[in-house]
């Protein structure tokens, strides 16, 4: 792979560094979603066409309700691999090596298909081609027109009260549309109207994929392998390999802060990953947990704040959240995601801060992964649509009920 083209473009990696500044100095907000961890076997083009129309009526939802302009950065193209606690597990009494996404080994619970097998990475790298330019392809061809917006409720979500909310936000846009072509005004930027940009990212897990895909010019090192990585709860160590590796790219960067980080630690980080102090180039995702955000985050954020850190303020409200149902899945609760969601923004709002964005696991599909929502997701109905890879994901409706609450709380915010 060192000798394929890059999967992204230097320019592209510098212009969402730019709009991440913006994010930072509360300008715009950050929305990044997608699957906890991409599979082969879902790969399709209806279920990256459903996963892009929410995310783009996530986008509408939050831009009428705050006037602010949104990036979206996508968790997808590149988010194979999965972190484990430990490196083998116990199913039916035999003891084989752990799933650890795509990019390693196979979900099938035989030794064969859990070892690891480096062809996978080519697989990868085609797959993240072949969707990029699917994705891109559809937010510049059209079908990210604002003159759509009223076609993008999924069929799913139609009848929901998410549903009829976006519904009367796109009659209101496509009636805006309609006064502005009547009166024969022409808007500064037309293609803002028909086109809608669109960033990749994932966890930058696997150093040998993401350094094949480094490429290098006179102004620095890029990891083309996606317009942003992060680095995850468990390998920000500062003597961390994946440290050492992202602090040498100018690619913006995120790190997950979880319940174990210890501030002066994370200033040292910080200092590691962006000496410069340089604006949208470091982006920290906080992930605490519902019950522990109004403990944990404020001296953070306090302590970060007075350090003179340039940074965004992202909060992840998914893993700090997972549990285990009596009947064995692994799922999150509605509720306890908007909990952690609120409360990072009235910790930011205490303290004077900027919450930047969210950071969640969603798809576009009508799985049943996640507990509650308006569609009130039972433990007993789990197992109609459990399809995850990994972790438990947000369906098309939650998703839409979650930007809603966004929405009231940047307003409650400014």
């Amino acid at each position: 792979m060192k000798n394929s083209p890059e999967l992204v473009s230097y320019g592209e990696i510098r212009r969402l560094k730019a709009e991440l500044a913006d994010v930072a100095a509360g300008k715009a907000f950050l929305l990044q979603g997608g699957d906890c961890a991409e599979s082969f076997a879902e790969f399709n083009a209806k279920n990256l066409r459903d996963y892009l129309r929410v995310l783009l009526q996530m986008t509408m939802v939050l831009m009428y309700g705050t006037g602010l302009p949104v990036v979206k950065v996508g968790r997808i193209a590149g988010q194979f691999a999965k972190p484990r606690s430990s490196a083998t597990e116990i199913i039916n009494g035999v003891e084989l090596p752990s799933y650890r996404g795509d990019q390693i080994n196979a979900p099938e619970e035989t030794l064969a298909a859990r070892a690891a097998d480096p062809e996978r990475l080519i697989q990868v790298f085609n797959q993240s081609a072949i969707t990029l330019n699917y994705l891109r392809s559809l937010a510049r061809g059209g079908y990210a027109s604002l003159n759509r917006v009223n076609k993008w409720n999924l069929d799913f979500v139609k009848n929901s009260p998410q549903g009829e909310r976006f519904e009367d936000i796109a009659n209101h846009i496509d009636h805006a549309l309609k006064f502005i072509a009547a009166t024969r005004l022409m808007p500064e930027n037309l293609e803002a109207l028909n086109e809608a940009s669109f960033y990749t990212s994932h966890e930058g897990l696997h150093l040998a994929y993401e350094e094949a895909l480094t490429r290098s010019n006179d102004e620095g090192n890029y990891a083309c392998s996606a317009h942003m990585l992060w680095i995850g709860d468990r390998t920000r160590s500062i003597d961390e390999a994946h440290v050492e590796f992202m602090r040498g790219i100018a690619n913006p960067v995120g790190v997950k802060v979880g319940p174990s980080t210890k501030v002066d630690e994370l200033l040292k980080l910080i200092d590691i990953l962006n000496p410069e102090n340089e604006p949208g180039k470091l982006t920290l995702i906080t992930r605490m947990g519902a019950g522990k955000v109004a403990e944990l985050l404020p001296p953070i954020v306090r302590q970060v704040k007075a350090s003179g850190k340039s940074v965004v303020w992202s909060c992840d409200p998914m893993h700090g959240n997972t549990e285990k149902t009596p009947n064995g899945y692994k799922t999150r609760k509605f509720n306890n995601i908007l909990a952690e969601v609120k409360a990072f923004f009235e910790v930011h709002r205490s303290e004077g801060t900027v919450p930047g964005g969210v950071h969640f696991e969603m798809t576009g599909q009508d799985v049943t992964e996640c507990l509650g929502g308006a569609q009130a997701i039972s433990e007993v109905d789990l197992k109609q649509r459990y399809i995850t890879a990994c972790d438990p994901r947000l369906n098309a409706s939650q998703s839409l009920e979650l930007a809603f609450l966004l929405a009231e709380a940047i307003k409650a915010n400014s």
